[in-house]
């Protein structure tokens, strides 16, 4: 009796381990298109037989401004939950964002359009990075932040890209690429 139990308290470890490990390939399902380039990863947390806890810096380009990249450093958990991809991350997120070349307008955008958006849990929490104008400034504004179906995270941060001339190429004006 007592190894009928021991047999299905292994086959529950199984099931659930089998469970955990079919939800891995949507761990990748955010980054899996020409998404965010990894820039480089420094481990925070020493782990002994699973993966380290890391910060990772990545790179993307604006979609739809030209000249314009932003960098972000994430935290990423390590552990086993890490390891297959269902750990929750938090919300420290950093970001800036540079202007690399001239900038030019692809289409008109409004104001808060999301640069990038990706899954920091399984399922509930994301982090979006969204653009905006300060038509005023003519400059662009980035920011980054994390949010949960049912709270929300007052985490965030901000990084603005003055928009400049460049060579002899000269400033475009964002307000004019406001759609409204």
């Amino acid at each position: 009796m007592n190894s009928g139990f021991l047999t299905m308290g292994s086959c529950a470890r199984q099931c659930v381990a089998f469970f955990l490990l079919s939800l891995a390939p949507l761990a990748g399902a955010a980054r899996a298109d020409d998404g965010p380039d990894l820039i480089f990863r420094k481990s925070t947390v020493f782990k002994l037989l699973t993966p380290n806890d890391k910060l990772a810096t990545y790179g993307i380009d604006d979609p739809i401004v030209q000249g314009v990249a932003c960098h972000y450093t994430v935290p990423e958990r390590g552990g086993l939950a890490g390891a297959i991809g269902v750990a929750e991350e938090t919300s420290d997120i950093s970001l800036s964002c540079e202007q690399y070349g001239p900038i030019s307008f692809k289409e008109k955008f409004e104001q808060g359009d999301v640069v990038l958006r990706e899954r920091r849990s399984l399922l509930f929490k994301r982090m979006q990075i969204v653009r905006g104008c300060d038509v005023k400034r003519n400059v662009l504004v980035y920011m980054v932040y994390s949010d949960k179906l049912v709270e929300g995270s007052p985490k965030n941060a901000t990084s603005t890209v003055p928009v400049m001339p460049w060579g002899s190429t000269p400033a475009s004006h964002c307000g004019d690429w406001i759609k409204g």
